[in-house]
C-alpha cells in the first residue's frame, strides 16, 4: 500500500515572492560592482547580489564596519527574515528600479 509522504517536496514548500526579483541582475561577491565600496544607510533598500530570488528583498536596519543587518521580511524563496551579511553580497536597489519590481 502506498502512503503519501508527511511533508511536501522542498520544491512545493516554496512560496511564491510579491516581488518580480527575476528582474534583478545576479552579481556575484567576487564581481567589480560588488566590490566597490557602497555607502549603505539605515532604511535603504538592498538585494542579495548572487541569488536574488533566494533571499529577496530587504532594509538596511544596521551598518557595523563591513557588516549589514537587513530584514528580508521572508521576500525570497528561502523565507529568511533577518540576516546579518558581508556589504560585498547587497547590492543596492536604484530608485528607478522599484516601480517595476
Amino acid at each position: 500500500m502506498s502512503q503519501k509522504p508527511i511533508r511536501e517536496p522542498a520544491q512545493k514548500q516554496r512560496r511564491a515572492s510579491p516581488y518580480r526579483l527575476e528582474l534583478l541582475p545576479v552579481v556575484p561577491a567576487y564581481h567589480r560592482r560588488a566590490r566597490q565600496k557602497k555607502e549603505l544607510k539605515e532604511g535603504q533598500l538592498v538585494y542579495y547580489g548572487p541569488m536574488p530570488l533566494y533571499y529577496g528583498i530587504g532594509e538596511v536596519k544596521q551598518v557595523v564596519g563591513s557588516y549589514v543587518a537587513v530584514d528580508f521580511r521572508g521576500t525570497g524563496l528561502l523565507g529568511v527574515h533577518e540576516d546579518v551579511l558581508s556589504e560585498e553580497y547587497l547590492i543596492p536597489i536604484p530608485p528607478a528600479t522599484l516601480p517595476l519590481l
